[in-house]
């Protein structure tokens, strides 16, 4: 691809971001409106939490193929193709007459959602070949995640409180239309050197390995941890864990290129990604279904309630960027840990009449560790890694986030939901409390492996697996596929 100028770089990277932004904001402004779509649509709790995770689990498994399909086919038509079909699925949302039909359109919402931010990672990487101005690219790209996620409730709580519930899916109509229309006219066509070939065993193993885990922990409550469904769930996920293992270092141009694990900081990168999401996604379960259904807010008031965790994520999302690109990832991760394990600790004494000022200081902690958080993710895991796996690598660190986010509603759903006894309004506030414990443990480990990825024998294994990387590429023959 022949280098842009840097007004058309920037144009590039802010239709990227406007792909970002609606992924984003999807992941957290569905939470606001649940308890509307569980009045609505007489869902279930269990039903409320496959509302959140049909997307999450479907983005999740789809999105390394994705990333190499883009790498692949061309990565401006795969953006493309995602855009009309996340633009189209929230059209289906907001018409949903059913909590099935919302289930399966927020899946097909995930189908192109799946086609987005990998992809976008990877027009980024390749738009911004010098270093240092692409780590500040890559900053402003975490912080749009960061600000499209904490304005989520926020605006949520406002379309839900003067519209309903299926406001929240109008807004990614417009701003996907315009994305569509602008990514054809500015945003140039690219593909790898030497794109992988497609990996079906590989890509319906994580399906499995997905849906299965989900749907046990899920469903556990109802039926039971010891059940047989439950059981055969959990060991139908583990059995698909290890054939992947065992089969995709056998593949030639694998799904899963298990070599990028050699990288500490890249595999730490997914670990740190997966607990901050898996906090992130119980946080907002959690915090919703307290506000609405213990307090008695609207959804508006709701929203509203969290700003203060939406400005500090507004303000340190883009800081995170600059710290990332001066001083590395190790500051933004410490202060993240730090943050995100404190705010879950403040919340482990939840009661019905919890002192405002107690949630005000929860929600700024969340806020400030939440925003630092991003920016070292993708930057660690996209950068010194293979151009021409630029795809795949992105690919993997929002595969990460949107398990994380899978596993942060489904077990801290599941694990408050089997604890409450009586009506939300009365058991729920007590129940969450293991939800919050959790929480703590999600945030140390984050403080943990920012740490332990972030030393000098970590950067040394980086640069091994990258020297492996690169060696295997450049022995691997151009597929004609």
């Amino acid at each position: 691809m022949t280098q842009l100028g840097a007004g058309r770089r920037m144009l590039v990277l802010a239709i990227c971001c406007m792909s970002l932004f609606i992924v984003g904001l999807d992941n957290t402004i569905v939470n606001i409106a649940l308890p509307d779509i569980q009045r609505d649509l007489h869902a279930s709790v269990s039903g409320l939490q496959w509302t959140i995770d049909a997307y999450t689990v479907v983005l999740a498994g789809l999105l390394m193929l994705s990333g190499s399909t883009g790498d692949r086919v061309g990565r401006r038509r795969t953006f493309q193709t995602g855009l009309a079909l996340f633009t189209l699925g929230s059209l289906l949302c907001s018409l949903a007459p059913t909590l099935s039909w919302l289930i399966a359109a927020r899946a097909l919402q995930a189908v192109g959602g799946s086609m987005l931010n990998p992809v976008a990672m990877s027009i980024i990487t390749n738009t911004f070949t010098d270093p240092r101005e692409r780590a500040r690219a890559i900053g402003v790209w975490g912080g749009v995640i960061g600000i499209s996620m904490a304005l989520g409730p926020i605006l949520g709580g406002a379309l839900v409180g003067a519209v309903g519930w299926q406001a929240i899916f109008w807004i990614n109509i417009p701003v996907g239309i315009a994305a569509l229309v602008l990514a054809g006219r500015f945003v140039p066509e690219s593909r790898a050197p030497h794109p992988r070939r497609p990996d079906p065993v590989g890509q319906v193993l994580v399906m499995v390995i997905l849906v299965s885990l989900t749907y046990g922990i899920i469903g556990g409550p109802e039926a039971g941890w010891a059940s047989s469904r439950t059981l055969g769930c959990f060991a139908l996920s583990a059995a698909a864990v290890a054939a992947l293992v065992f089969y995709e270092p056998r593949r030639a141009e694998p799904l899963i290129d298990l070599r990028f694990f050699r990288s500490v900081p890249f595999s730490g990168a997914t670990l740190i990604a997966v607990c901050g999401f898996a906090s992130l996604a119980g946080f907002l379960l959690l915090n919703t279904i307290y506000l609405q259904d213990v307090r008695g807010l609207s959804a508006l008031h709701a929203g509203l309630y969290t700003l203060p965790m939406a400005a500090l994520t507004l303000v340190c999302a883009p800081l995170s960027g600059r710290i990332v690109g001066a001083r590395g990832p190790r500051i933004p991760l410490l202060v993240a840990g730090v943050a995100m394990s404190s705010s879950a600790l403040l919340l482990t004494g939840l009661s019905a009449g919890t002192p405002i000022s107690r949630l005000m200081a929860a929600y700024v902690l969340f806020g400030l560790g939440f925003g630092m958080l991003n920016a070292p993710i993708t930057n660690t895991a996209v950068s010194g890694m293979p151009r021409a796996q630029a795809g795949v690598a992105a690919a993997i660190a929002s595969t990460s986030r949107q398990v994380g986010g899978s596993l942060g509603v489904a077990v801290i759903g599941s694990a408050v939901i089997s604890s409450v006894h009586g009506p939300l309004s009365t058991g729920f506030a007590e129940a969450s409390r293991v939800g919050w414990w959790i929480g703590v443990g999600c945030g140390a480990a984050v403080l943990l492996l920012g740490i332990v990825t972030t030393g000098r024998w970590a950067r040394s294994t980086a640069t091994d697996a990258v020297a492996r990387l690169s060696s295997a590429s450049a022995r691997t023959p151009v597929s004609t596929s």
